[in-house]
């Protein structure tokens, strides 16, 4: 798989790979949601152990809402993104599942930024469009430092 390769390659060369996954609209409506992404993750994860997966960060990206304005609500991105977590543990464990950040990237922006980052298996936000303008980002920004103060 072309992302397997591209995840290894970068490894090698010491740069953190972003590894997105994430299903269509018609996926979502059979409810193949989970099904798809866990493929996803453990062909993209095949073959790196668990000292490169801390290296790799992993991005639930809803095709469905890339560059739509559309975004998951905070119990569906919740939900894969818990879903990614048990592939990884039972792939690597409960330590290195526990270790790897995962990120939402479907359309985060100020209004949903809280929310989403509120969610417990929701680590951060690949953040497109809303890092365009600097209020936005800002406001994101803050959503994600609501626990630091």
């Amino acid at each position: 798989m072309l992302v397997n390769a591209k995840a290894k390659a970068l490894l090698k060369k010491g740069i953190i790979p972003i590894i997105c996954v994430g299903e269509s609209l018609e996926q979502r409506e059979m409810d193949l949601t989970m099904e798809y992404v866990a493929y996803q993750v453990k062909a993209a994860l095949s073959g790196i152990d668990a000292g490169e997966l801390r290296r790799c960060i992993i991005a639930y990206e809803p095709i469905w809402a890339i560059g739509t304005g559309k975004t998951a609500t905070a119990e569906q991105a919740q939900e894969v993104c818990e879903g990614i977590r048990a592939v990884i543990r039972k792939i690597y464990g409960a330590r290195p599942a526990r270790a790897v950040s995962i990120l939402y990237g479907g359309s985060m922006n100020a209004k949903n930024a809280a929310e989403l980052l509120a969610q417990p298996d929701i680590d951060g936000g690949l953040i497109g469009g809303a890092s365009l303008k600097p209020a936005d980002f800002a406001a994101i920004v803050a959503a994600a430092n609501q626990d630091a103060e």
